[in-house]
């Protein structure tokens, strides 16, 4: 039985605040009690007054039913989350959730919110158990903490929970209080949320998941998380392309715009002119296509034209309609005029352009644009010429990666098709493809691709009347000599280059990792901006910037890996991370399904084109794959030679 308690005693502010602070939920604490002011803290409001006014601060823990269930406490006025935080999860008290929120797990998401899966009722969080029913067993904090200590992976806990890390507190001892009922994993082997799913006798039993997964469930055999994969986790969180137009559109119609006579003064006279069209601001953001705009504008400049460059205010996931909100973001040269409506943008330009001079546009990308809009705009500028892009597959499709419901590749089947049907674009297709139309009927477009691949399929799937078809790289590998050689007996390094998303293949590289851990014939490396704990490979921050455009190649040469895993899911029309590892020294490893890079990886001298994903775990459990180290293939080294867009394209049209 629990030991009573004392009368309350003063404990350091500071202390107990950070320790209330790393479990406390903010969202469901301002969301549960309406009255609270805009401008006051929800943890300040519960610390001063909240608790005492019977608020609960996260919807697993009810003070009322903690007080109710322990008389001990009730009598001499202790704040019962605090009490919990500090001594009841030691003593083995039980808590049961808040009658305001469900009597559900929390989970929190990559964004910082909070989604509740239901588990159904157990003994520790379950609502409707009277305050007077019988629970299991609880196992003292202490003992549970030997018992686990060992298999609780700290270091992942505090890198996906930056929070607990933020709070100081001992990982450890905050997964057992308060961290498994908010549903945050241990390790990387281990969901809470799936184990709880999948036995429920547990779940009814009240005990930390973990701790009967380390002391019985694992001899039982029973499974640590569900094993559909993470393709099945990203089509349970597909959303419908009507939900996310519907979003954009109330975040477009809260910007607000400037007076027309800004952008006027900010544009002046305007006689050599290039116009560029993309999905968002190349000079606030960074990825492949945003460094593409900025060396198409660097040549550009460079032969005097001015460069104008229009993107939605707001983002979007398709082309708009006319009917739909879309202000425009407006930069000259590199610089923000401001954001404005698109009839002044036409007329603004209509005014400024002057007569004479050598004019010409791009569009890079037409989501967030109104094609009709865009189509006026140009035409004020006096432009009817010009290029359309190939970064994507918009022009075919609303799931521009051609991707059905964000996991297979589609291979962009007929509009109209079952696989259409089946698929969270298809309703948006047809809207997205015929807006394509009407812009390629209006404008003389030459269609400029980075890769033969890219358009010779793109010429396969479409029939938007394009005036003429280029192929512009936008990079080249120039040679530059043979790597050094690499110690004999080493471990092959096995590289992923780039943010850990699920489109560039992160799950298949965190898969092959995790089966590899501690294999000595294998070490992984992750060279990117941001790291994922749940990996075990070394992380080597990594970004490519207009300042360091080399940073990747680089970086794959210094720490000399031997192959680059480059499996994304959907099919690339370039790939600028092939070409980095391929210059850097590295054998480009990837998959049938992902268009430029096997074209590029089937070159035995770049690297391997693998048939599926069971055959590249079949390769590293062989070995066959050590036949890729530098040393075997006499691995070489080459420069990049990037190209200027549309700028090469404008200058052939020239000559």
């Amino acid at each position: 039985m629990p030991a009573r308690a004392n009368a309350p005693v003063e404990y350091d502010q500071n202390a107990a605040g950070r320790t209330i602070a790393a479990a406390f939920d903010p969202d469901f604490y301002r969301t549960t009690y309406a009255d609270l002011p805009a401008d006051v803290s929800p943890l300040w409001h519960y610390r001063v007054q909240g608790w005492r006014e019977g608020r609960d601060p996260a919807p697993w823990f009810s003070g009322e039913a903690y007080l109710a269930d322990n008389p001990d406490l009730a009598a001499v006025g202790v704040e019962p989350f605090l009490h919990f935080l500090t001594h009841g999860a030691r003593e083995g008290r039980a808590v049961r959730p808040s009658r305001h929120g469900p009597a559900f797990l929390g989970q929190r998401d990559w964004g910082g919110t909070w989604r509740f899966e239901a588990f159904g009722a157990t003994a520790s969080v379950a609502a409707a158990a009277p305050a007077t029913a019988p629970r299991a067993p609880v196992m003292p904090l202490d003992d549970q903490a030997l018992a686990v200590g060992p298999a609780f992976d700290a270091a992942f806990y505090l890198a996906v929970n930056p929070d607990i890390a933020a709070s100081g507190m001992d990982p450890l001892q905050h997964f057992l209080m308060t961290g498994w009922l908010e549903g945050r994993d241990p390790t990387a082997r281990f969901s809470v949320r799936d184990y709880l799913e999948l036995h429920p006798d547990v779940a009814a039993s009240g005990l930390n998941p973990f701790v009967h997964y380390v002391l019985a469930g694992q001899a039982e055999g029973r499974a640590a998380k569900n094993d559909l994969g993470f393709r099945y986790d990203l089509v349970v969180r597909v959303t419908s392309v009507e939900e996310r137009i519907a979003k954009a559109a109330e975040a477009a119609a809260r910007v607000r715009t400037d007076p027309p006579a800004k952008l006027a003064a900010g544009l002046g006279r305007l006689r050599d002119l290039h116009v560029t069209v993309s999905h968002d601001d190349y000079v606030a953001h960074f990825g492949g296509l945003q460094l593409c705009l900025r060396r198409e504008s660097d040549a550009l400049t460079a032969r005097g034209a001015t460069h104008l460059h229009l993107f939605p205010a707001a983002a979007w996931p398709t082309v708009r309609r006319p009917d739909e909100p879309g202000p425009l973001g407006v930069l000259l040269n590199g610089r923000r005029l401001g954001t404005y409506e698109p009839a002044d943008v036409r007329a603004a330009l209509a005014a400024a352009v002057t007569k004479g001079g050598r004019r010409s546009f791009a569009i890079h990308s037409l989501l967030g644009h109104c094609p009709d809009e865009t189509a006026d705009i140009l035409e004020a500028a006096g432009l009817r010429q010009g290029f359309f892009w190939l970064h994507d597959f918009a022009s075919l499709c609303a799931g521009f990666h051609l991707l059905r419901n964000d996991v297979v590749d589609c291979a962009a089947p007929p509009a109209g098709s079952g696989a259409c049907a089946v698929c969270a674009y298809g309703p948006q297709r047809a809207r997205h493809t015929e807006a394509h139309r009407r812009l390629f009927e209006r404008l003389a477009i030459t269609v400029a691709a980075p890769s033969q691949t890219t358009l010779d399929f793109w010429s396969e799937h479409t029939d938007l009347p394009a005036k003429a078809r280029k192929v512009v790289p936008h990079a080249t590998l120039k040679p530059r000599g043979r790597a050094a050689k690499t110690p004999d007996g080493r471990p092959l390094r096995v590289a992923f280059l780039g943010m850990p998303a699920a489109l560039k293949g992160w799950p298949v590289f965190r898969e092959l990792a995790q089966a590899h851990a501690g294999d000595p014939r294998y070490e992984f490396l992750h060279l990117g901006g941001r790291s994922d704990p749940a990996a075990p490979a070394g992380f080597h921050p990594v970004v490519v910037t207009a300042e360091r455009p080399l940073a990747m190649q680089e970086a794959v040469e210094a720490l000399e890996a031997d192959v680059a895993l480059i499996w994304p899911l959907c099919r690339e029309t370039f790939s600028f991370t092939a070409y980095e590892a391929a210059a850097g020294g590295a054998a480009v490893l990837t998959g049938p399904d992902s268009g430029n890079v096997a074209a590029f990886a089937s070159d035995p001298k770049v690297g391997r084109v693998l048939p599926d994903e069971a055959a590249l775990m079949a390769a590293f459990a062989s070995g066959e794959i050590l036949g890729l180290s530098r040393n075997a293939r006499k691995a070489r080294l080459f420069d990049l030679a990037y190209s200027g867009m549309s700028g090469e394209l404008i200058g052939e049209a020239r000559r």
